[in-house]
């Protein structure tokens, strides 16, 4: 099937991995790429649920009507708050115009909204990137710790591997449930688990490619997912795992810290002693 290697070696410059330069660029960083732009059609929303409307336009200014299917859809859209909480991956609809809507839980507060897309014609995929304000009092939450172990409900999810600045590095997250493993997942948008990285201070966006996929006789359905990452530089990322679990999307949330290139004793045998890192970022 290959459309994870194509979604995220086309526009995220995995292949910077293979340099000394840090040349493997974060997409979202900018509304308008290639002559296609980010347009939303209100930039200030209420707090609570709310529908955002957008367009994508191409380079002759009109709405895009045609895209290449990634990761089983049109379009991946993410909402976070400017400080990374109120994470939410979610899968707008689309008119026949061009025209997307979808429903966000919206809290008050500075937000980014991405538009991860590949519009037919185009050389690959596209990460666009919009400010959006939601009004009322805003409670800006500090930067989590890094302690390699995150819940979600019933669900804890650990962090094995390092992140690496400008060279490619595995991941894996093992995913139990009531401290028993859970070897039962189910298939999410082409992959056992679909996971977000973004960097601290300008939320730069890295869409991680995972290993393997559900039915090619080899990926196991947990408790370990894999995934190749490649951190565009030194710095704090944070990362989001969604993962399907008896028919629930979950989402674990982790801060991690880059580790030195090259540096001995990080790789992912070593990863058990993550948690004991905690302290060391806990000013962050």
């Amino acid at each position: 099937m290959g459309t994870h290697v194509g979604h995220d070696h086309s526009s995220h410059g995995t292949q910077g991995g293979h340099g000394a330069h840090g040349d493997a660029q974060p997409g979202g960083l900018s509304v308008s790429q290639g002559g296609y732009t980010l347009e939303l059609d209100a930039t200030v929303f209420a707090a609570g649920v709310q529908t955002v409307g957008f367009r994508v336009t191409g380079p002759d200014g009109r709405p895009v009507t045609e895209f290449e299917t990634e990761h089983d859809k049109e379009l991946h859209f993410i909402a976070v708050r400017r400080d990374t909480a109120g994470f939410q991956h979610v899968h707008p609809v689309r008119d026949e115009k061009g025209s997307w809507s979808v429903g966000l839980d919206l809290t008050p507060g500075d937000w980014r909204f991405f538009a991860d897309v590949h519009p037919t014609g185009h050389g690959g995929t596209l990460t666009l990137g919009i400010d959006a304000a939601v009004s009322g009092a805003y409670e800006p939450q500090p930067l989590p710790e890094a302690t390699g172990r995150a819940r979600t409900g019933e669900y804890t999810v650990t962090l094995d591997g390092e992140l690496r600045p400008a060279e490619a590095s595995e991941l894996t997250l093992t995913v139990s449930r009531n401290g028993r493993p859970v070897s039962d997942l189910q298939p999410y948008l082409s992959a056992y688990g679909h996971l977000v990285a973004l960097r601290v201070g300008d939320l730069g966006y890295l869409h991680v490619h995972p290993e393997g996929e559900p039915g090619d006789g080899v990926t196991a359905a947990g408790p370990h997912i894999a995934f190749m990452a490649v951190a565009p530089t030194a710095g704090t990322y944070r990362l989001f795992l969604d993962f399907q679990h008896e028919g629930v999307v979950r989402t674990a949330e982790f801060t991690v810290r880059t580790a030195e290139a090259g540096a001995p004793g990080h790789d992912s045998h070593h990863a058990s002693a993550h948690g004991s890192h905690a302290g060391h970022h806990s000013h962050h």
